[in-house]
């Protein structure tokens, strides 16, 4: 089993603070749901784990199996076993498909694959995910569809087989077909493979095809609440007010305690903070 440990994350860029104190464990079977409103800090938290250098930790510490993952390259992230679906691919002119999962795949052997099982392997990828056998020998995202893009991530997440695996918005731009298509695609490969998964998505109906075994909610940096599956529902249903005044109502309750603690201590004279 493999295990990514997040500890008391703090991350910042242009040195405003985007993430403030993130504590999570995932372990390669499990399936996690990011949620939480837009800008704060969901992307970031994915993109610092993958090694982003626009992102400087300034506190906190990420292992994998023990590694300490901030002091590794990109690159060897990747070939440790950690995987980063884009929610904006990139296009690369001038690199086919097949030429740029070649180089990845053999990145992390010693050996260099066969042409004839990686050709194998990426044909019956392209036909699990129902995406056009021309898009192999097209350049890298250039002039594919949104759909088709997402589609091509989940392609580089079956051929390079990672132990952790960070989705980002993957599901947007998919119609209702191609949802259900990488919705399933996925399901198979995290049960076969018992590869831990790290989903961002705003979308319930793409949880209800992967559902979740742990679900969190990030707002302002910080992961406010975690349950399981019926967490999203909730969301679905009721949107994110209800934790706003469910948090609010806690910082009431609470004042009291602090009050009656302040008097305590001045009555027993002790001023020491």
């Amino acid at each position: 089993m493999h295990k990514l440990t997040i500890k008391n994350l703090h991350v910042s860029i242009d040195d405003k603070e985007i993430l403030k104190g993130i504590d999570l464990e995932i372990n390669s079977h499990e399936i996690h749901a990011i949620m939480g409103p837009n800008g704060n800090g969901k992307s970031t938290l994915l993109s610092t784990i993958m090694g982003h250098p626009r992102y400087e930790v300034t506190e906190g510490s990420i292992t994998f199996d023990g590694e300490d993952v901030l002091e590794m390259e990109v690159d060897e992230r990747s070939r440790a076993g950690l995987f980063l679906g884009m929610q904006y691919p990139q296009e690369v002119s001038g690199v086919t498909n097949s030429d740029f999962l070649k180089s990845a795949i053999n990145a992390r052997r010693e050996t260099p694959v066969g042409l004839y099982d990686f050709v194998k392997s990426m044909e019956s990828n392209l036909e699990k995910l129902r995406m056009k056998p021309d898009l192999a020998h097209r350049f890298l995202n250039e002039g594919f569809s949104g759909g088709e893009k997402k589609r091509n991530e989940i392609l580089q997440l079956l051929m390079l087989n990672p132990h952790i695996a960070m989705l980002d918005e993957i599901d947007s731009g998919l119609d209702i077909d191609a949802l259900h298509i990488v919705a399933n695609v996925l399901k198979e490969a995290q049960n076969e493979r018992q590869m831990g998964l790290m989903v961002v998505s705003h979308y319930e109906r793409f949880f209800e095809f992967i559902e979740p075994t742990h679900t969190h909610i990030m707002i302002d940096g910080k992961i406010v609440l975690s349950s399981d599956a019926s967490l999203v529902r909730k969301i679905d249903q009721e949107g994110y007010d209800w934790i706003d005044a469910k948090r609010a109502d806690e910082k009431v309750e609470k004042r009291p305690e602090s009050i009656a603690s302040s008097v305590l201590k001045e009555a027993l004279g002790d001023t020491h903070d």
